[in-house]
């Protein structure tokens, strides 16, 4: 595209955020409630949970029953986007399996979550075992800023008093449902550890804010909430920020590098509108990427100017590199006892309800880190293919006179099995500590653009073997608390599966593109989440992280980008950036 084509605005904003997400999202509240005059370009749609949720509808309004055909996660889910979107590639190396989810919506992935909302303990930041290097900042330094988070959005939970396991500032939890019952003592008796749920949803009011509701318990937070009862980004920061008169928001706004001038200083950044397909230049004083983890990397090394030749902020040659997902494994099965249980409406929060913290010491195992148990099961709402509990268990259940007989089937008999299994189901889910290593990356596909003719990613992942164990060890755990429950369980995938781990990036947590640190020959970022190389450029999402804990990463980065957006307040205020 030729100079003159190129669309360019003449007003300067104190900063332009990329991404509308936690990070992003924090990161343009603070700033828009501190006075600055900001933009915020998210690639996606415009959503607003009030209006466009499709909280509450039944599975038969849709034609799809509900399926996920035209979303990964059934028609209603609030997840705009997927792991494959039309026109917008990522290419693998090396038989690498790396799945990359894009969320296009205000507010992106914060939408459709499943709102677990937990603290990096002491050791995830400064770990013990040397395996990987240690965050710039400890537990302490951002502790005050999890503690503000829990209190401005708040947060269920108990005090439990576990160091690895830090606790907040809690509201009420909800109490378990029958079906977690049977898990917890289970669990209890095998000797592993089970606590309350800590999930983002607001079980009491919170104070001072009128804008969101008390959660009523429909137990569909995945579609993203009407009444703002629980943590999306879009409702409780972007929107509240555009009321302030200080955040401009323009969506549909894809990306495609940040500029720079002749010193490598970032001026603005170049975007494609994704309905007219034109480019537009937008200039602010200070820039800031909260486009998620490999998005923010991408935007760097397609940021390449004479300052900047291997990329904005890659002196180092670090952006793209240490790429880490969650390991993820899972089992399902059903309780026979629970087989024509009475009907309750017993929907619940959206967020877990129990789930068990790492309870093992490592010195003891055979692989490093640890994981955390998500539970779930119960009469939640059946969707499409609502079953699974009947025909994948052996093949056979307890027929009415008490004899085994084969399930499914046609007709009359096939409705009868789901209503009598109906609410029987249990599952279980490790969420598990993947290692950091240089050798898993993102980096740019030199002979691939997009449709909007931006040069994309390519990846080079694989899982190490500490991982599978890891898998294995999860399996293991769930078949004994399966066994002690007396469920009827699906058998544990095997060693030819790698025990059922999932392939990386499918988790949905990927973090460390863009690492921090204090040495600018190993980090593109210092302790503020600033860029080494460009004093005016700042990234808010998960790429900062150094080694992700067992914990799912929103709440961190919320935490962290609270502190950035304050310190570059702060640095504006002495005038050490513009």
């Amino acid at each position: 595209m030729s100079e003159f084509e190129i669309k360019k605005s003449g007003v300067e904003y104190d900063a332009v955020i990329v991404g509308s997400g936690a990070g992003g999202g924090m990161t343009g509240y603070v700033l828009a409630n501190a006075g600055l005059k900001v933009l915020m370009l998210e690639a996606g749609a415009y959503f607003d949970p009030r209006i466009d949720s499709q909280q509450l509808k039944w599975p038969w309004e849709s034609p799809r029953r509900g399926a996920g055909t035209t979303r990964h996660f059934g028609d209603f889910d609030a997840a705009y986007g997927g792991w494959e979107l039309e026109g917008e590639p990522y290419t693998q190396k090396n038989n690498s399996e790396f799945a990359w989810f894009r969320s296009r919506m205000l507010g992106g992935r914060t939408n459709h979550w499943g709102r677990i909302s937990l603290r990096m303990g002491p050791d995830d930041f400064k770990p013990k075992d040397g395996l990987t290097d240690p965050w710039p900042i400890t537990y302490q330094e951002l502790k005050p800023f999890y503690d503000r988070v829990d209190r401005m959005i708040g947060l269920y939970g108990t005090v439990e008093g576990i160091e690895s396991e830090p606790d907040g500032i809690f509201m009420t939890p909800p109490k378990p449902r029958l079906n977690e019952l049977f898990i917890k003592k289970a669990a209890q008796k095998v000797g592993v550890t089970v606590i309350p749920g800590r999930g983002s949803v607001l079980t009491e009011a919170l104070k001072d804010n009128k804008d969101r509701g008390q959660c009523f318990y429909c137990g569909q937070c995945g579609r993203s909430c009407k009444v703002y009862a629980d943590f999306s980004s879009s409702s409780c920061l972007v929107i509240p920020a555009v009321k302030t008169g200080n955040l401009t928001v323009i969506t549909n706004a894809m990306v495609r590098e940040v500029l720079t001038d002749k010193s490598g200083k970032a001026t603005g950044v170049s975007y494609v509108n994704t309905k007219d397909m034109q480019e537009y230049q937008v200039k602010g004083k200070t820039i800031i990427l909260g486009a998620s983890a490999c998005e923010s990397a991408r935007l760097l090394l397609n940021s390449k100017s004479a300052a900047h030749p291997d990329g904005l902020a890659n002196s180092s040659g670090i952006v793209g590199k240490y790429l880490h997902d969650s390991t993820g494994a899972s089992m399902s099965g059903y309780l026979p006892q629970l087989v024509d249980r009475k009907r309750y409406n017993e929907d619940g929060a959206g967020s877990i309800h129990i789930y068990s913290p790492w309870w093992l010491d490592n010195k003891k195992l055979d692989f490093p880190r640890g994981y955390h148990i998500e539970y779930g099961g119960g009469l939640s709402m059946p969707g499409y293919g609502f079953g699974w509990g009947i025909e994948g268990m052996n093949g056979s259940i307890p027929g009415r006179d008490g004899k085994m007989k084969e399930a499914g089937g046609y007709g009359a008999g096939l409705k009868d099995d789901y209503r009598r299994f109906y609410g029987t189901e249990v599952g279980m889910a490790g969420r598990g500590t993947a290692i950091a290593r240089e050798s898993n990356y993102c980096e740019i596909d030199p002979n691939v653009v997009d449709k909007y003719g931006i040069p994309v990613l390519r990846f080079n992942y694989k899982w190490a073997p500490e991982e599978v164990k890891q898998a294995k060890h999860m399996q293991e755990t769930f078949k004994e608390i399966m066994h002690a429950m007396g469920a009827i369980a699906s058998e544990p995938p095997g060693a030819e599966t790698s025990y059922g781990l999932e392939a990386p990036g499918k988790i949905i947590h990927e973090v460390g593109t863009v690492r921090m640190g204090d040495d600018p020959k190993k980090s593109a970022l210092n302790r503020w989440c600033q860029a080494h190389d460009c004093k005016n450029l700042f990234v808010v999402d998960a790429a900062p992280f150094v080694q992700q804990g067992d914990k799912n990463a929103t709440w961190t980065i919320l935490a962290l980008s609270m502190r950035t957006a304050e310190y570059i307040l702060a640095q504006k205020k002495n005038l050490n950036i513009s």
